[in-house]
């Protein structure tokens, strides 16, 4: 066997070589992941819920299912694939490979895949890594493997932040932002049945707490006044539960201090919550100072959501703007028009909105004060108060667009008229 081979044959087998009391302290937790196993035998079945049950593991969501490949095919035909799948194959090296053919087919791009096998097979390896499989360890496994794998993959320092950051922000005040924010991370929870923090960053005002009927007594008030004290143990203990996959950091909605902070102030709560989490929306409020703009250059996605009037396309044109310039290898943010068909209220046509923009609209979404005033009196959201209502799709729609899974649909835009010259400002 050459050098290379040696080394190769190492590195697939080093993981298997620590007996489930070695070491174990040495592992960190794990953040708020959703994994899912497919297992051939028990002697693979039984340390992944083995490891499931360990502390370190207590903020995961872990499935295991009997089954290999076929099994997790079939099962996410229908069924959204988790943050990491983990599965076990009798198969040999070329069997393997060109199984795993039909996994792709309906595993989200977003997914990270482990491979458990019964080959210690070099070219497997390296076959493996180069289709984009995180890793391949051969069975047998212990507890320990189990966590160090999932360690190295989602806890590794040097790896990209787990989190995905969504900032949605208004662009007049009204406008109905919070409420769509916390509604998408509450669909994505569900549908995906991935972890979701939500941070209410309006502290004076922030009505998330009042949305998800949550009375903590601590959240984001602490966090952003002590910033020393932030990391992963401290803002788990400032996160208040409110549905299984979903977290809330809660603001303080109290006038009994000024909420004054440094542009940065928030930036290290941001990092925290995303390695502990994959999914954090960070729902901002309605103002224009030196910690927003910081945040919403930081976040990986911005929506804004706007009504269709004059003023709301002034702000929302300026907001665009602004972002191109602080954000100019990004994306341009989405916009969600709210609360259109308002009874005898004029309004800008969608398109005509959308038009100097230069933006698709992410989601048009009516005006309903039946459907939105029930949700918001019961501290219950809109798909818990009318999961049949056109609306609830909508946010089901967004929440698949902004995790990847779809994409908007690009329509013709109309002629704007004169409406540009309305929005040009006097020098």
């Amino acid at each position: 066997m050459s050098n290379l081979a040696y080394e190769s044959e190492n590195l697939i087998t080093s993981a298997i070589d620590v007996d489930d009391g070695e070491d174990v302290h040495a592992l960190r937790p794990i953040p708020r992941i959703s994994v899912q196993a497919f297992c051939e035998t028990d002697g693979v079945a039984k340390p992944i819920e083995r490891a499931s049950e360990d502390r370190r593991m207590a903020k995961a969501h872990v499935k295991v299912h009997m089954g290999g490949l076929e099994t997790a095919v079939d099962f996410y035909q229908s069924a959204p694939t988790p943050n990491l799948i983990i599965l076990e194959s009798k198969g040999e090296p070329r069997e393997l490979l060109a199984s795993l053919v039909g996994l792709a087919d309906v595993c989200d791009p977003t997914s990270k895949v482990v491979v458990v096998g019964h080959y210690n097979d070099v070219w497997l390896y390296r076959e493996l890594k180069k289709a984009g499989i995180s890793e391949y360890v051969v069975a047998p496994v212990s507890m320990v493997d189990v966590i160090a794998t999932i360690a190295s993959i989602f806890v590794d320092p040097e790896a990209e932040p787990l989190g995905k950051t969504l900032a949605f922000v208004g662009a007049k005040g009204g406008v109905g932002s919070s409420t769509i924010a916390h509604n998408v991370a509450w669909a994505m929870s569900t549908l995906f049945q991935s972890e979701v923090v939500v941070a209410d960053m309006d502290l004076a005002f922030g009505t998330a707490n009042i949305n998800f009927d949550q009375d903590p007594t601590q959240g984001i008030a602490e966090a952003v006044f002590a910033p020393e004290r932030v990391d992963e143990v401290y803002l788990d203990r400032l996160l208040a539960q409110c549905a299984e996959h979903l977290s809330l950091l809660a603001a303080p909605s109290t006038l009994d201090r000024v909420y004054d902070f440094d542009e940065n102030a928030f930036s290290q709560i941001v990092e925290v919550a995303q390695r502990t989490s994959p999914m954090v929306v960070l729902d901002l409020p309605h103002s224009w100072n030196g910690w927003t703009r910081s945040t919403l250059t930081l976040a990986d996605e911005v929506i804004i959501t706007a009504t269709p009037e004059l003023a709301n396309l002034r702000n929302t044109k300026n907001l665009v703007d602004a972002l191109a310039k602080l954000r100019p290898n990004d994306d341009p943010p989405k916009l969600i028009i709210n609360q259109t068909g308002v009874p005898k209220r004029p309004e800008i046509t969608v398109d005509d909105f959308a038009e100097p923009l230069d933006l698709t609209p992410l989601a048009v979404i009516p005006f309903d004060p039946q459907l939105f005033g029930n949700a918001a009196n019961n501290g219950r959201m809109l798909g818990e108060t009318d999961p049949q209502n056109p609306v609830v799709q909508t946010v089901s729609d967004m929440a698949h667009v902004l995790t990847g899974r779809k994409e908007i649909k690009v329509k013709k835009k109309a002629g704007l008229g004169d409406l540009l010259e309305k929005l040009k400002l006097k020098k």
